[in-house]
């Protein structure tokens, strides 16, 4: 094939032939090992070297974030800029501040996750290079994947071409970039 290529992909009959395909090509060497499977396989996710990405922690940072930005905002509001002796309580009655400083942490914390989540897996993108390597559409219905990227450092194509035909797949095929 000529020209810009993403990498190179190998289609498995089984869920238990990408599994052992992922491991081995993690131990080979690859890090940058993507799986497509048209339903969850146990133990995939450890096999690419996936780890957990920061989405909890930015959702702790959005919902402090939304508390602290709703009190400072009821607080400014109340002491700073328009005081009023409402019933003879002090201006600064925190107890009242706290339903919408509740509500306001949530709606942070909440909005970051679903952003954090979203930034996360690269998304939105509409479409991936691997949409267009042959037979792809039945990674949906009943066919496993493992995808080399040509990014990865480990990858060279006559060499990661040769591991992967020694994996038995069902085909080997460079994906277009």
């Amino acid at each position: 094939m000529s020209g810009k290529f993403y990498g190179l992909i190998a289609e498995f009959r089984t869920g238990d032939a990408l599994l052992e395909a992922a491991k081995r090509a993690r131990d080979e060497g690859y890090r940058e090992v993507e799986a497509y499977a048209p339903y969850p396989v146990e133990g995939i996710a450890e096999a690419v070297g996936f780890h957990s990405h920061r989405v909890p922690l930015i959702t702790l940072l959005g919902g402090i974030a939304g508390g602290a930005g709703g009190y400072f905002l009821q607080w400014y509001s109340a002491v700073i800029d328009f005081p009023i002796n409402v019933g003879g309580r002090p201006l600064h009655s925190w107890p009242s501040f706290i339903p919408a400083t509740f509500e306001l942490t949530i709606l942070g914390a909440a909005l970051a996750a679903v952003f954090g989540m979203l930034a996360a897996n690269g998304l939105p993108r509409l479409h991936h290079p691997v949409f267009d390597a042959p037979d792809f559409e039945q990674a949906t219905r009943n066919r496993f994947f493992l995808c080399l990227p040509a990014r990865d450092p480990h990858f060279e194509m006559q060499r990661s071409r040769d591991f992967l035909q020694g994996l038995k797949p069902m085909s080997v095929n460079e994906v277009p970039a």
